[in-house]
């Protein structure tokens, strides 16, 4: 027997996935971030956000402080996306605008930022989520 989900046109319940807090779970974020855009028929967007999760989950890999982290990709309006990751510290993550000198890593926000409309962080008494939200127009 087959069964067949009818998609919703905001995609709740969205989708999500407890992750190892480790860096190879940026590609298992990435692979959940293209299903749920494909599903939504925002195809134009994937790109965008599959660099904006690995950029959340690397942090969260990095500041964390459990052994997992929880990735979330909402639909919480048609033109509105939300990729979030939810770690166990409280650390705010802070937007790093200088050079860094020759440090590769240390300016993952600063892409967030510039291919998200909005981000930010939300609190909680155990943890906290950093997301990040993008502005998608389905393709006609």
């Amino acid at each position: 027997m087959t069964v067949m989900a009818t998609p919703r046109p905001t995609g709740h319940p969205g989708y999500s996935e407890t992750l190892p807090r480790e860096p190879e779970s940026a590609a298992v974020a990435r692979r959940l971030v293209r299903t749920a855009l494909a599903a939504w028929g925002l195809e134009d967007h994937i790109d965008d956000a599959m660099v904006v999760i690995t950029e959340l989950v690397s942090n969260a890999v990095d500041h964390g402080r459990l052994a997992s982290i929880r990735v979330v990709v909402s639909r919480p309006t048609e033109t509105w996306v939300r990729l979030g990751v939810t770690d166990r510290s409280k650390a705010i993550p802070l937007m790093r605008i200088d050079s860094n000198g020759d440090q590769v890593r240390g300016r993952g926000l600063v892409l967030v930022d510039s291919l998200t409309e909005r981000w930010g962080t939300d609190l909680y008494q155990w943890g906290k989520q950093v997301w990040g939200e993008l502005k998608c127009e389905p393709a006609q």
